[in-house]
């Protein structure tokens, strides 16, 4: 870590007030400069291109299961600089929920307001369940498309319509700081406005009693679930929540079990498709 202890109480209170936190400066240069290589390596070696979803973007390069991409990506979730504070947020037995990376290219245009949570069917306001926390592998300015934020609304009752307009904050940092929001939190990706691409890490939490009591997908040989009929597969795992949570490298994990895949993920659906059902925030 590059600079002295974080005063995590202050940190807690602006989060608490907010909704998010940054926290600049944090990540050693010469750990940002390997992330950014491996990701275009990653990029250059699986021949990754754009997106062709609105929701992640058609100039947006997204990679995910980070994890599985070798071990400089390993560092990310565990990083002393920002885990003690997940864990504080969330709890000491906390998970690991996603670790992608997100691309903005130049001409990429905004997202539409979300809150990452809005799919979970649980009374809002609520304490945090998830906790995105987003490292800046290059500044983020809002030329360049930094996240847009709308501070306070992890305490509103509700989420945001489709093509809301409201004031929003961009949250701008230096290269090696980090950017924790409530799962809550109303935010967008802003519109990168310059020719250069902006390199960000999703580091994505969720707290440790959202999981199965028996780990599933370890416990019973693949083999094994092969030969299961098709609902018994999805009950243990081999499925995708709301079209968002479950998934593997944005796919249905019933193919990994030679199942044609389900319904269209999130990601997948066009704008309408996604807000259609207000009451769950889709």
């Amino acid at each position: 870590m590059l600079k002295g202890k974080i005063d995590l109480e202050a940190k807690y209170a602006d989060f608490e007030r907010d909704g998010y936190v940054i926290f600049e400066n944090v990540i050693e240069p010469d750990l940002i400069a390997e992330i950014k290589d491996e990701l275009l390596r990653v990029e250059r070696d699986n021949n990754m291109g754009f997106r062709e979803t609105d929701f992640e973007g058609k100039r947006t390069v997204r990679i995910y299961n980070l994890l599985a991409h070798g071990p400089t990506f390993w560092k990310i979730p565990i990083h002393e600089a920002t885990l003690p504070f997940a864990e504080k947020v969330l709890d000491e037995e906390l998970q690991v929920s996603s670790v992608s990376a997100i691309t903005l290219c130049p001409g990429q245009g905004a997202q539409p307001l979300h809150a990452d949570d809005q799919l979970i069917p649980v009374p809002k306001p609520h304490q945090p369940l998830t906790l995105n926390c987003v490292w800046a592998i290059s500044d983020f300015t809002e030329e360049n498309g930094a996240t847009r934020l709308v501070p306070g609304s992890h305490k509103a009752s509700g989420m945001p319509d489709y093509d809301i307009e409201m004031d929003t904050v961009a949250g701008e940092m230096p290269a090696g700081s980090v950017l924790f929001w409530h799962g809550s939190l109303w935010h967008a990706g802003g519109t990168n406005k310059t020719d250069d691409r902006r390199f960000c890490v999703a580091n994505y939490y969720c707290a440790g009693f959202i999981r199965q009591q028996e780990n599933q997908q370890l416990g019973i040989p693949l083999d094994e679930a092969r030969k299961f009929p098709r609902r018994l597969q999805e009950l243990c795992g081999y499925s995708v929540y709301r079209g968002l949570y479950g998934h593997v490298d944005n796919e249905d994990p019933i193919a990994m079990l030679g199942q044609e895949n389900g319904a269209k993920l999130i990601w997948q659906r066009g704008y309408d498709e996604m807000y259609e059902d207000k009451k769950t925030g889709e």
